[in-house]
């Protein structure tokens, strides 16, 4: 089966559901997608890292790293990372914290991130696109490119138009209404 198929049907079993929910932007939505449940799991880091990084190729976004805000986007980079890795075209992941700490060398970015990166910024689920920026924010402060953003999920809700409106090209895994439609 296409893996971006695959992808779309675990979204709809596992992650999304109906409701009335508050969304980390503050809407209100009667959908919910909790891509963690997707991400997190074996099969889903297995399905997303290869099918993130051919998208990543596809784009001709010639990355050093990725890496975006602490907790969605985490085993995105990390899946994305270890597919480079067994492709033989490493690229490094990174976390960046939604504040600096305060303690130890005070980062906000964690791990092998380095000063002239070029970076995709990862998103799990785009709503708004203020993650996305925040995360791209701190990445330039830090002396990174964004070369581009990739989410797992775009809810379609206007978050891209914003974050392309800053300039950042986005490609989404899947979609809102792709997910929607596996769940009947």
């Amino acid at each position: 089966m296409d893996s971006h198929v695959t992808l779309v049907q675990m979204l709809a079993a596992r992650s999304a559901r109906r409701g009335i929910f508050t969304l980390a932007s503050g809407r209100q939505s009667d959908l919910y997608i909790d891509a963690r449940l997707t991400t997190m799991s074996p099969d889903g880091l297995a399905t997303i890292g290869p099918l993130a990084l051919a998208r990543i190729r596809a784009r001709g976004w010639h990355a050093d790293a990725v890496g975006g805000l602490t907790l969605g986007a985490d085993p995105v980079s990390y899946a994305i990372a270890h597919a480079s890795a067994l492709a033989g075209t490493p690229i490094r992941a990174f976390t960046v914290r939604k504040e600096a700490k305060t303690h130890g060398t005070g980062k906000v970015i964690e791990g092998p991130f380095q000063a002239g990166d070029r970076v995709v910024v990862i998103e799990d689920v785009i709503t708004t696109g203020g993650s996305a920026l925040k995360a791209a924010e701190a990445i330039r402060a830090a002396g990174g490119v964004v070369v581009g953003v990739l989410a797992v999920v775009d809810r379609e809700e206007g978050g891209r138009e914003v974050i392309e409106a800053v300039g950042f090209d986005v490609e989404s895994l899947a979609t809102a209404r792709e997910v929607v439609a596996a769940m009947k």
